[in-house]
């Protein structure tokens, strides 16, 4: 039970890592398809993908770098992941837009290094 904890823990850390990325492509893609082509803008723009990825990305953070902190007592995975989950928030407050997908692409970018701090302090 004791090797199980760390094993979850660093395979949520990779989870996180890889729903950053995918949030990324998710958001530059809707900006090419639906500013520039004029398509999926009732799927990619709808609000309920960004709460859903919010509330997700929360879940996976809380679980993985908050056993990563208990672990090995550093901050600092847990301020930058935190402060990416702020700025992800923060873009649910502004219209769907650049600004939107400016403020997402900062927060999971953080959110991301957080997770790989925290298993670089595994």
């Amino acid at each position: 039970m004791a090797q199980l904890v760390p094993w979850i823990r660093g395979k949520m850390d990779r989870v996180g890592i890889l729903l950053s990325a995918l949030c990324v492509l998710h958001c530059v893609a809707g900006l090419i398809l639906v500013a520039g082509l004029g398509l999926g803008a009732t799927f990619l723009l709808d609000p309920a993908i960004h709460r859903a990825g919010l509330v997700l990305a929360t879940l996976v953070a809380g679980v993985a770098i908050g056993i990563g902190a208990i672990r090995h007592r550093r901050r600092t995975p847990f301020v930058v992941a935190m402060t990416g989950l702020s700025f992800m928030g923060g873009a649910l407050a502004v219209g769907h837009g650049f600004e939107e997908a400016v403020l997402t692409i900062i927060g999971v970018g953080l959110v991301a290094a957080g997770h790989l701090l925290n298993l670089r302090h595994a």
